[in-house]
């Protein structure tokens, strides 16, 4: 009994372990997956020139004959044998780097060794023809492209014609065929494997691509939503801290929007993470209402033109919030205004400010383009056909210039691969 248990302890310790490894396999392909490298370890390393030596072995008639001392000249045969066999290698290993295959040196290599495999075949016969199907592998794994077809026929012939002066025509066929065959299927074989590796990379970087754009999409959002948001927050606290010295009916309903303003954000920051979310440009309207009245700045909006479509809108959306979060923080503006002008082909947003700081207005002008908000917003802007400024304003004060296409295949495009943002 006691023996029996231990067994099964053993049994059920190694079910255990079994179960524990492929958790941990399937945690770090999962973990591969998520960052963009999954590898299917079923293709195995790429192939390499120690795939081509053991074809060597067809020599292995020459090599016996020369240790039983069946060949004549033995030594001569022996040194022949070793130099088919170096460059043999030499050729086969260098054919798997595409920049040292199509190299003089690789191709020069190849002619000396159907050189050599001519004088040994011519000088020996029998087995020593043999090293002609080697030749032709050689070549298929050298010659890839639309060349092959043509040298590997002429290798077949030459082969053929060699083998019958020194055996007759079935050897010719034999060899001939041999010959040919070698070269094509290796060939195809050689190309077909690269074929599946280049595929593989190029699955791997458009997997570590997507993830890049996922990462920089969800910044973006992370940026646009908590910089406007706290900004809000910021405004409305100051303003609140102010009024409820005098007038603590007038603090409370800032501190009800603080609140208001945190809820909305927390929505949103969940839709942003989900990548789900529709932009309006009416609520950003009403919202830099709401964020420059706190922040003492006079709001004065215009709109005209026909309706927008809702990609449009999310983008002049994310402009409005951009451009107002900026004037909030940076600015010492008492009026901003906001213009959209619809036109049948394009329309315009600008969004100006009265603001007399000069050392600020030009912070806002280095940081703003070069910074991460209204950067992103221009490469947006830029991906859907359309363009965004940002400068200070002759008349003083500073502004914010958009332009898109009313409808555009590209718009169309970047509101289905961006994230649908407000």
């Amino acid at each position: 009994m006691t023996g029996w248990r231990r067994v099964r302890r053993q049994a059920r310790a190694w079910q255990v372990a079994r179960t524990r490894w492929k958790a941990d396999r399937d945690h770090l392909k999962d973990a591969r997956a998520r960052n963009g490298t999954a590898v299917d370890d079923r293709l195995g390393p790429p192939p390499s020139g120690f795939t081509l030596l053991p074809w060597l072995l067809m020599g292995m008639g020459s090599f016996t004959g020369l240790l039983q001392g069946r060949t004549p000249h033995p030594w001569l045969g022996g040194l022949g044998l070793l130099a088919f066999g170096s460059l043999y290698i030499y050729v086969t290993f260098r054919s798997f780097d595409r920049e040292r295959r199509n190299a003089a040196s690789t191709r020069v290599a190849l002619g000396l060794m159907g050189l050599l495999t001519t004088a040994l075949a011519l000088g020996y016969g029998g087995n020593w023809l043999a090293f002609f199907p080697l030749v032709g592998l050689a070549a298929g794994a050298m010659l890839r492209g639309p060349r092959l077809g043509r040298t590997g026929l002429l290798l077949a012939v030459y082969a053929g014609g060699i083998a019958g002066l020194r055996g007759g025509w079935g050897d010719a066929m034999t060899i001939g065929y041999s010959t040919f065959i070698s070269g094509m299927v290796t060939a195809a074989v050689l190309s077909l494997s690269e074929a599946v590796q280049e595929l593989r990379a190029a699955r791997e970087e458009l997997a570590r691509r997507a993830v890049e754009k996922e990462r920089l999409r969800f910044s973006r959002d992370l940026h646009d939503l908590l910089g406007h948001t706290l900004s809000v927050i910021v405004v409305k606290s100051e303003a609140a801290r102010r009024l409820a010295r005098r007038d603590m009916s007038s603090a409370l309903e800032q501190v009800e929007d603080i609140e208001s303003v945190g809820r909305q954000a927390l929505t949103e920051i969940r839709e942003a993470v989900t990548g789900y979310r529709e932009g309006s440009l009416a609520t950003e309207l009403t919202r830099a209402r709401s964020a420059l009245s706190a922040a003492s700045v006079e709001p004065v909006v215009r709109q005209s033109g026909t309706p927008l479509a809702p990609q449009t809108e999310a983008l002049l959306g994310w402009v409005v919030r951009e451009a107002v979060t900026n004037i909030v923080r940076h600015s010492d503006a008492s009026r901003c205004e906001i213009v959209i002008e619809g036109a049948p082909e394009r329309v315009r947003l600008t969004v100006t400010d009265n603001g007399t700081s000069t050392s600020k207005a030009v912070d806002r002008t280095v940081g703003s383009v070069g910074g991460t908000g209204l950067k992103g917003l221009t490469e947006r802007l830029a991906a859907a056909g359309g363009s965004l400024t940002a400068r200070p304003s002759p008349r003083g004060g500073f502004g914010v210039t958009a332009e898109l296409p009313v409808d555009s295949e590209e718009l169309t495009g970047v509101g289905a691969m961006a994230p649908r943002t407000g």
